[in-house]
């Protein structure tokens, strides 16, 4: 019961939120539902889904609530406990796994595509999970090495000349990787792993005139690398190799130009064992507040957009008019003095 119910009620919080028609009752080891029949059963399907996923040993968040009462409503027969699939990776007590149908999508490309593109916002797991599809690859000797790059792109701000040696310059840019890994991994092991290079971190300006052969490898923020470099990127790929482009295309950094990220979606959408894999709001696994403001975001943008392209419209308009047969000044004859 005590999982069940989360951290501070948080999980009853999310079964509530999702079912604001039923009253639901703790006493004890007793829960009692009341309300109309039909949602009733509904919210009761949900809890004996979320129960199921408990026995099975997961750490249940408000996001899986979500998405279970999600996928029970397009389909109360689906178990959601099935269709997210066995853990990825089970480290230090803790199951990485997919929380979302779009996550189970992504992680499902990986496993069949050779290149797999994961394009979504903050929050969806695009990067962690693909670090936890690299570890077990390479625990399945699948593969014999690990490489995981970004490019050295500030957000937003000057860091000027930074102290130390050039690892200790790019080692800022290149923290958050070590950080997943150091979640994954043992403590002891990784160390061990980095020093003889099976699992390499790297700025993706180190890749050029390299070919990885059976490598499974990793592009973090994907869209900060310009057309040129997500060529050079693409083209480092060798035999037995596996890679996953992570990136988010509503928060690229670089001071001016085009997103190769942006631009790859359009040259490559057709090729062959190739995968786009594209994200949503619906798939954030971080606080709940992080999906409304990605929502909300993307409503701005998305206004901000159409307001620029009705005045670059308005403009050209203006900008013709006057040169046009029968534009606006043409339509009215002129007044002769009288």
């Amino acid at each position: 019961m005590v999982r069940l119910l989360g951290a501070q009620d948080r999980l009853l919080g999310a079964i509530e939120k999702e079912h604001p028609a039923v009253s639901v009752h703790v006493r004890g080891n007793e829960m009692t539902l009341s309300g109309e029949p039909t949602q009733v059963a509904a919210a009761r399907r949900l809890i004996e889904e979320l129960l199921v996923m408990i026995r099975e040993g997961r750490d249940l968040a408000p996001a899986e609530v979500e998405s279970s009462a999600r996928m029970l409503g397009e389909d109360s027969t689906s178990s959601p406990s099935v269709r997210l699939g066995p853990p990825i990776l089970t480290s230090r007590g803790k199951s990485i796994r997919a929380k979302t149908i779009g996550q189970k999508e992504y992680v499902d490309a990986i496993d069949t595509d050779t290149i797999v593109f994961g394009i979504g916002p903050a929050g969806t797991g695009k990067t962690y999970l693909a670090m936890a599809k690299a570890v077990q690859a390479l625990q399945r000797k699948e593969v014999d090495r690990i490489i995981l790059t970004r490019p050295a792109v500030e957000a937003g701000e000057r860091l000027g000349f930074l102290p130390g040696t050039l690892t200790d310059k790019i080692d800022p840019y290149l923290r958050p990787l070590y950080d997943a890994l150091g979640e994954m991994m043992e403590p002891e092991l990784l160390p061990k792993l980095l020093a003889a290079g099976t699992i390499e971190v790297a700025p993706l300006a180190y890749m050029r005139g390299r070919t990885l052969n059976n490598s499974f490898v990793v592009l973090d923020e994907a869209q900060n690398t310009t057309p040129e470099q997500m060529k050079m990127f693409l083209t480092r790929l060798g035999f037995g190799s596996k890679m996953v482009v992570t990136g988010d295309v509503t928060q690229i950094d670089l001071p001016a130009g085009t997103s190769g990220l942006r631009l790859v979606t359009r040259v490559l959408d057709t090729v062959d064992d190739i995968r786009f894999v594209r994200l949503t709001s619906a798939d954030v696994v971080r606080h709940s507040l992080v999906g409304r403001i990605v929502d909300a975001w993307t409503e701005y943008d998305a206004l901000r957009q159409a307001q620029r392209i009705e005045s670059e419209q308005a403009h050209e308009f203006v900008k013709r008019g006057p040169e046009r047969p029968g534009g606006i000044r043409d339509r009215f004859p002129k007044r002769r003095p009288s």
